[in-house]
């Protein structure tokens, strides 16, 4: 557990939420140039880091599965609000940002980010493992969820292209939502040993937990860091789309760039669980990530659409429909037998490498 000596916080960690939250509202009143987007884009990081310091506070004190389900919760509802906030504001044009950023973050944790906690871990500790009770039906929910709201509207006949019907969209809204909800209840409630490490001696159980005081004062600077994240993503979202077009890359590779600022916490947080021979955190905050992106971003998408009449386009393309299923397909396998090597998270990101080109390239 990264805490200063004598249970002080560190002075770092309490002054990078500050500093991206200033910035944050500097962004507001001053005019754009290269020099502040560049304090930006360091105050962004410096926010990462201390977002994954204190969400580790938070979990060192409330356990498991609740401190990765915090850090998960806390990411995905401030990455929908920006999703919400782009579309709104770029209307019509922005009709597949959500598609776009849902499918990137489903690609990014599945391939990219279990792929790198496996081979971290396996390189340090040879062999790893994880309970299957748990990340199993995670899994197999990923899989239903992401086929409902991603692939089936590409094969609907009820409405043209790749869109759902009204009717469509808010069943898949419910069913995202319903279908999370049971997740959340299974991991913390019904089956909350499912999701605790089979061998308890690598957890860092030895470490006396942060007092109540800190502990809230974690959860305060955390909250105040993904703001800052997720806020100055926004602030360089401008320049993002500026450089994918100035490349001649697709519009798609900015749900790419914007799904993978926003998980920068949770990336940082899994890889470092991972390296401490901590996999079964690694997995929960992994999965539980995915799954909250859709169950909680897909609804406040159809709540928009309804409210303020946009056009959503879930419906995936053929390229990326192959990629899913891929990655599908290897993830039943890595995640089959409880064990973990080096193989399994070399072929995750070669499959992860594939969707980084491809995007690029299609």
């Amino acid at each position: 557990m990264a805490r200063a000596p004598g249970g002080l916080m560190k002075h770092w960690s309490t002054a990078a939420p500050l500093v991206a939250a200033a910035l944050l509202g500097l962004a507001a009143v001053l005019p754009p140039s290269g020099a502040f987007s560049a304090f930006c884009g360091l105050a962004l990081m410096a926010a990462v880091l201390a977002a994954v310091h204190h969400a580790e506070v938070v979990a060192h004190k409330v356990g498991e599965p609740l401190g990765t389900l915090i850090l998960a919760l806390a990411v995905t509802v401030i990455e929908t609000s920006l999703i919400v906030s782009l579309m709104l504001a770029g209307g019509p044009d922005k009709a597949v940002l959500a598609r776009d950023t849902v499918f990137a973050a489903v690609m990014i944790i599945c391939n990219g980010v279990i792929g790198l906690c496996i081979l971290v871990g396996g390189l340090r500790h040879r062999e790893q493992s994880f309970r299957i009770e748990g990340a199993g039906p995670a899994f197999a929910a990923l899989v239903a969820l992401v086929t409902l709201v991603l692939v089936l509207p590409g094969y609907t006949i009820s409405a043209p292209g790749l869109a759902y019907t009204p009717a469509q969209l808010a069943f898949a809204g419910l069913a995202s939502l319903v279908l999370w909800g049971v997740f959340v209840f299974v991991q913390t409630i019904r089956h909350r040993d499912y999701f605790l490490p089979a061998d308890p001696e690598a957890e860092d159980a030895h470490l006396p937990p942060p007092s109540t005081a800190m502990t809230w004062l974690s959860l305060g600077l955390l909250l105040v860091s993904l703001v800052g994240v997720v806020g100055l993503a926004k602030v360089l979202s401008p320049r993002i789309e500026a450089l994918v077009r100035a490349v001649g890359a697709p519009d798609s590779v900015i749900g790419v760039a914007i799904a993978m600022l926003v998980l920068l916490p949770e990336t940082v947080a899994a890889v470092r669980a991972a390296q401490a021979n901590r996999l079964q955190t690694s997995m929960n905050l992994a999965l539980g990530s995915a799954l909250a992106t859709i169950g909680l971003t897909i609804p406040a998408v159809v709540i928009a659409s309804e409210v303020f009449h946009l056009p959503v386009i879930l419906g995936l393309e053929p390229k990326d429909v192959v990629l899913l299923g891929l990655t599908f397909f290897v993830g039943t396998i890595t995640l089959g037998t409880g064990r973990t090597s080096i193989m399994q998270g070399a072929v995750q990101l070669v499959v992860f490498a594939a969707f980084l080109f491809l995007s690029l390239i299609p």
